[in-house]
């Protein structure tokens, strides 16, 4: 029989772990406290595993860290997963400044982009830059900044003929 590595939870951290699990928007967070509300009921790291999807070795890293750390052990730290080759700062000039001379045409506009760019930069995807564009609408958009508009777009109502 597998030994079960039980966490001991008293009422307040049961009920952080469960609204956490029920309302909060990362669904890696709810899914690392789902496990650690299974594990308390007396499960093996393996039934765990089997319904959030981890393997019983990553079970076994997040109740470890939550008994380090508490509730912050289960959040991602910084600094995870794959950097931004566009950021805001570094690229929104130079991106709005190639999407003004060819609106229509996103891929003439990351190819001027690109034509700019320091030689040995890493190349931009297609769906990262169109990414990046629609950040860039959303950002100007909800500041009350100019939208990113085609100059040919007409902004009054059509009539109709009826």
């Amino acid at each position: 029989m597998s030994r079960v590595n039980t966490p001991l939870l008293d009422e307040a951290a049961r009920a952080a772990l469960e609204s956490l699990y029920k309302q909060h928007p990362n669904h890696t967070l709810r899914q690392r406290c789902q496990l650690v509300l299974l594990k308390a009921t007396g499960r093996t790291s393996h039934d765990v595993g089997q319904v959030v999807g981890l393997c019983h070795v990553s079970v076994n890293s997040w109740l470890k860290r939550y008994r380090k750390e508490g509730i912050n052990g289960l959040e991602t730290k910084p600094g995870r997963g794959r950097k931004s080759l566009l950021t805001v700062a570094a690229d929104q000039a130079s991106v709005r400044a190639a999407v003004a001379t060819n609106r229509q045409r996103i891929a003439l506009a990351k190819a001027e982009w690109e034509s700019q760019r320091v030689a040995g930069e890493p190349a931009v995807g297609r769906d990262a830059f169109r990414a990046f564009l629609k950040a860039l609408v959303a950002n100007t958009s909800a500041s009350g900044g100019a939208r990113l508009r085609s100059p040919t777009r007409s902004t009054t109502p059509k009539r109709s003929n009826a």
